[in-house]
């Protein structure tokens, strides 16, 4: 049977949502449709766009608020805060370890090193810094995250995004992580000054106008170039690792989706210190650059400076601390989705909101 088309047109004006809200009434549907077949050309642009998708079977999702991603990187930022912060007595040893390599023969030998020789305070060295520094870091990485994802699937398409998701997931994390970075890049120069030199100062409110005084505001951005090296890589294979990793368990046990929380977030914590320790395999070698970069002075143009450190301490120089770094990032990477998994829950948001549909 041949479809005549004025019965076409009257499908397509029927399907058309702007059409839909002014044709409730038997009296507005006759002028709307005498008005389109008298007026063929009369549907403006945005209802025949519409249209078109309503008879293609594709359904546009619900707009995103600004509020929304906030609540998304609120829980990012008290995530990053909280695991961190934590774990600074494991970064204090990583980063001596580095910075003062032969001094200390493992993880758990540095730790009672330090312990012995600086006490708690030793310790807990950085504290100021790491807290504030990755409560900024945190706050774009998973907000901004979130916020490209969304916006790449708008554009590509949700299919399309769904075929490639890992390139979704690693451009969205390395786009976030440049970001976060430079919130991070300066706090991180006064952590690592403060732990390599623990006489420099006596914490990040005596520091950090020290190191301005000393190297100016562009002097706290010299560890930029290794840190991008080391955090955006990091970040890239801390989420594609971690994604894929559920998606494989939730595929091999589907009946794990409809399982209690707890079950939920005893998988979110596997997958999250899985991906840490891989994320800190990958970025091991930027890590050490950046470690020595902020504690040696050099007037040398910033990539010279990272190639002579880089062939000075050769590949098995790179890797150093690596064992110290891969126990400390995996756990601040479980601690971190599961903190995050749990933070959503209380500012009442899920993935689900960056998918809903009309």
């Amino acid at each position: 049977m041949i479809s005549h088309p004025l019965n076409d047109l009257r499908r397509r004006i029927l399907a058309t949502s702007d059409v839909g809200m002014v044709v409730n009434t038997h009296g507005k549907r006759r002028r709307a449709l005498r008005r389109a077949l008298t007026h063929p050309h009369s549907l403006d642009e945005h209802e025949q766009h519409t249209s078109d998708k309503h008879l293609a079977g594709t359904v546009e999702r619900a707009r995103v608020s600004t509020g929304t991603y906030f609540r998304f990187a609120a829980a990012g930022a008290l995530c990053c805060l909280v695991t961190h912060t934590s774990a600074v007595p494991l970064d204090v040893v990583k980063t001596r370890m580095q910075t003062d390599p032969g001094k200390y023969n493992s993880l758990v030998h540095g730790l009672r090193t330090v312990y012995a020789t600086e006490g708690l305070a030793g310790l807990l060295t950085g504290a100021g810094p790491t807290a504030v520094g990755y409560f900024f870091q945190g706050a774009f990485k998973f907000g901004l995250k979130e916020f490209f994802e969304r916006n790449i699937m708008d554009s590509v398409g949700h299919e399309k995004a769904k075929e490639h998701k890992i390139a979704v997931i690693l451009t969205s994390a390395a786009g976030a992580e440049f970001f976060a970075d430079l919130a991070l890049c300066p706090l991180e120069a006064t952590r690592i000054r403060l732990v390599a030199q623990p006489t420099y100062a006596s914490g990040l409110i005596t520091a950090f106008p020290k190191l301005i005084e000393e190297a100016g505001f562009a002097g706290l951005y010299k560890g930029l170039p290794p840190i991008l090296l080391k955090q955006v890589p990091y970040t890239m294979a801390k989420f594609v690792v971690h994604d894929i990793l559920e998606d494989l368990i939730y595929g091999a046990r589907p009946a794990l989706k409809e399982a209690g929380d707890g079950t939920h977030l005893a998988i979110t914590l596997v997958s999250g210190v899985a991906a840490g320790v891989a994320a800190a395999v990958v970025s091991q070698p930027a890590d050490t650059v950046l470690s020595k970069i902020n504690q040696e002075a050099t007037d040398k143009p910033m990539m010279r400076a990272i190639a002579d450190i880089m062939k000075r301490l050769g590949f098995r120089g790179l890797f150093m601390g690596t064992g110290a770094r891969a126990v400390m990032i995996g756990s601040i990477t479980g601690g971190q989705f599961l903190v995050y998994d749990s933070c959503k829950k209380l500012f009442g948001v899920s993935p689900e909101d960056l998918h809903k549909q009309h």
